[in-house]
C-alpha cells in the first residue's frame, strides 16, 4: 500500500516512547505531527496537536480522523499537507513548539522536500524542534549536507536514554531488531553552530 500512513511502523513506536518519557512536559505544547501513533500519544498527553499527511492521500487522512474518534480526540484537526509544497493550509498553521515525524526519511528523493518544510516551520517558530525517528536502511543515505544547506542542526538522542532500546518495546514486536535512531533537528544559530 503506497499510503504508508495506514501502518504503525517501528519508528512510530519508538517516537511514541520518547513522548511518553517526556509526557509531563507536553500539556499545553503546540505539536504538529503526521497521522501516526506519536501524534495521538502527544494529544492524549495534553498537547495541542494538529495531525497531517499528504493532501494526495485522502485515505490516510480519513483513517487518521477515525483514529482520533476511536481515541476520544474528536477535536484534533487533520490536515492535508505535502512535504516541499507551500499551501494555504501550511501558511495558516498555528504556531508550533514541536514537530513530530516518525520514519519520514525513508526515500532519499524526498529528503530535501522534508527539510525545506521543516526549515519553513522552524523559521516561523525559531524555538521549535523537529523530533524524528528513522530506520537506518542504507549507510549511503545521509541528510547531513542538506541540514547544512538549510541551516539546520541535528542532535542524536540515544534510545537507551528513554528506554526505547528494548526488543518488544511497549508490548509491540515491531521495534525488534530494526536499526532505529532518533534525532532532534533545530535551526542552526547565527554564530555558525
Amino acid at each position: 500500500d503506497s499510503q504508508y500512513g495506514t501502518y504503525v511502523w517501528p519508528c512510530a513506536v519508538v517516537l511514541a516512547q520518547y513522548l511518553w518519557a517526556h509526557r509531563r512536559s507536553l500539556p499545553g505544547k503546540r505539536v504538529g505531527a503526521g497521522v501516526s501513533l506519536p501524534g495521538v500519544v502527544a494529544a492524549k498527553c495534553g498537547a495541542e496537536v494538529v495531525l497531517s499527511d499528504s493532501e494526495e492521500l485522502p485515505h490516510c487522512l480519513r483513517s487518521c480522523r477515525r483514529s482520533c474518534l476511536a481515541n476520544r480526540l474528536p477535536h484534533v484537526p487533520v490536515l492535508g499537507l505535502t512535504w516541499g509544497r507551500v499551501s494555504p493550509q501550511l501558511l495558516a498553521l498555528p504556531p508550533v513548539d514541536i514537530i513530530l515525524g516518525s520514519d519520514v526519511f525513508f526515500d532519499p528523493k524526498d529528503f530535501e522536500d522534508i527539510l525545506i518544510t521543516i526549515y519553513f516551520l522552524l523559521e516561523k517558530n525559531p524555538h521549535a524542534q523537529f523530533w524524528t525517528t528513522y530506520q537506518v536502511r542504507s549507510a549511503d543515505w545521509s541528510i547531513e549536507a542538506l541540514l547544512c544547506k538549510w541551516k539546520l542542526k541535528s542532535t542524536l538522542v540515544p534510545l537507551h536514554s528513554f528506554s526505547a532500546d528494548k526488543e518488544h518495546l511497549a508490548g509491540s514486536s515491531l521495534p525488534g531488531r530494526h536499526t532505529i535512531e532518533m534525532m532532534i533537528i533545530s535551526l542552526s544559530q547565527s554564530d555558525g553552530t
